[in-house]
């Protein structure tokens, strides 16, 4: 995939995507068509997906740089291909660009195009029009064999977690508060890491099923439960958390882009090769049951509160 952009036309749209051209280089290929042409390997499928990050809905101008802006909305989107253990192959970019923000177009692809290069991922298109907010919505392209999806748990298989959760929704309550975030959860929030070598190393080693966590632990454990038609069991002390965060509130803390992981009682996972490959923990916690009514039990109770509703 290694089409030259086509000439662009004159005036004040074509202008800013050339200069978000520059700021991509080689990074971005075949811009110009109507569409993408992006090629998948034989015997492989296509995995497609679509996030949108809206001003004022995901993230305030204040809270972050126009780079860090886009590059957590390209991290959130590539999440999704994680979470499908599939290998990333593209990205479109569609941007809904108030007046306000015209000046910072280049460093909003900037930040698009650190998430491609470490996702190891081409920008291969797109679309740019005025708008009220600045908005983002970033479609994804990827390919797998055998995508690794929600609905491969069955009761008596193992719930694990990658790396340390309630770093994002401990920075996003200090920011609502107006307090200055710790570092180490602002990092968290602002620059998350998808997965992506991970999930394909789980999915490898025999993981059954798989969700990243966008909407907080117990709200995508609830949509892995519904999806494979299960209980799940989680015990609430072995959430692995940040530092200064409680299990409870880790428990419930979205936009993390950790992967929540099922595997089969009869596969041996080895987690200390895990951590030696990509130096985050695994952790077990918790078990698929058969159904119980709740899809999902903490400590042997139905939860209050899940996570993160979309439309609420």
């Amino acid at each position: 995939m290694s089409a030259p952009h086509l000439p662009l036309g004159e005036g004040a749209e074509f202008d800013a995507i050339r200069a978000m051209l520059d700021e991509w280089g080689p990074h971005a290929v075949g811009v110009g068509d109507d569409a993408a042409v992006v090629a998948v390997p034989p015997n492989e499928k296509l995995v497609v997906s679509t996030d949108a990050s809206v001003e004022g809905v995901h993230f305030r101008r204040e809270w972050m740089t126009a780079a860090q802006i886009g590059q957590r909305a390209a991290s959130g989107a590539l999440s999704d291909l994680a979470a499908m253990a599939a290998t990333p192959l593209g990205i479109l970019l569609a941007l809904s660009v108030p007046e306000r923000w015209r000046d910072e177009l280049p460093e909003l692809a900037r930040g698009v195009g650190v998430a491609a290069v470490a996702a190891r991922c081409l920008i291969v298109g797109g679309n740019l029009t005025r708008g009220t907010d600045l908005a983002l919505t970033i479609t994804v392209l990827g390919c797998t064999a055998v995508p690794l999806r929600r609905a491969g748990m069955r009761p008596g298989d193992r719930l694990f977690v990658t790396g340390r959760l309630g770093g994002p929704g401990a920075a996003l309550r200090a920011l609502l508060a107006e307090r200055p975030p710790g570092l180490t959860h602002l990092e968290r929030f602002v620059a998350p890491i998808p997965r992506l070598d991970e999930a394909r190393w789980l999915a490898e080693h025999g993981a059954a099923a798989a969700i990243d966590i966008s909407d907080g632990l117990l709200a995508d454990a609830a949509h892995l439960a519904r999806a494979s038609a299960v209980s799940l069991a989680i015990d609430l002390a072995a959430v692995p958390c940040v530092d200064g965060v409680l299990p409870s509130e880790a428990a419930t803390s979205g936009e993390e882009y950790e992967l929540l992981v099922a595997v089969p009682d009869d596969v041996e996972l080895d987690v200390a090769e895990f951590r030696r490959s990509f130096g985050i923990d695994l952790t077990r916690i918790g078990v698929a049951l058969a159904p119980t009514g709740d899809p999902v039990l903490v400590d042997g109770r139905a939860p209050s509160v899940f996570g993160h509703d979309h439309l609420r």
